[in-house]
């Protein structure tokens, strides 16, 4: 079963920047595509928000979320295309 083409994952420092890494996301896939998510998951104040474009799977998270969770350790057998630290 293939849950997504490819994922996004990034890195915000606060809830509020959670929001606005969601939302400026949303607005330019829309603007660019004519593309809205399928589904969102998650809150910013959860530290994690998840943008599901069908092929396309966008995870926001807070820092100790991103390091508890480890989707690049769980993901580790994956082509990575970009990381930027």
């Amino acid at each position: 079963m293939i849950i997504s083409d490819f994922f996004v994952i990034c890195t915000a420092g606060s809830d509020r920047q959670i929001r606005a890494v969601a939302e400026s996301v949303r607005e330019a896939i829309k603007k660019k595509y004519g593309r809205l998510p399928v589904a969102v998951e998650g809150q910013p104040q959860s530290g994690w928000v998840l943008m599901d474009y069908g092929e396309v799977i966008v995870h926001i998270f807070g820092t100790k979320e991103r390091a508890y969770y480890n989707l690049e350790g769980f993901w580790r057998q994956a082509n990575v295309l970009l990381s930027i630290q």
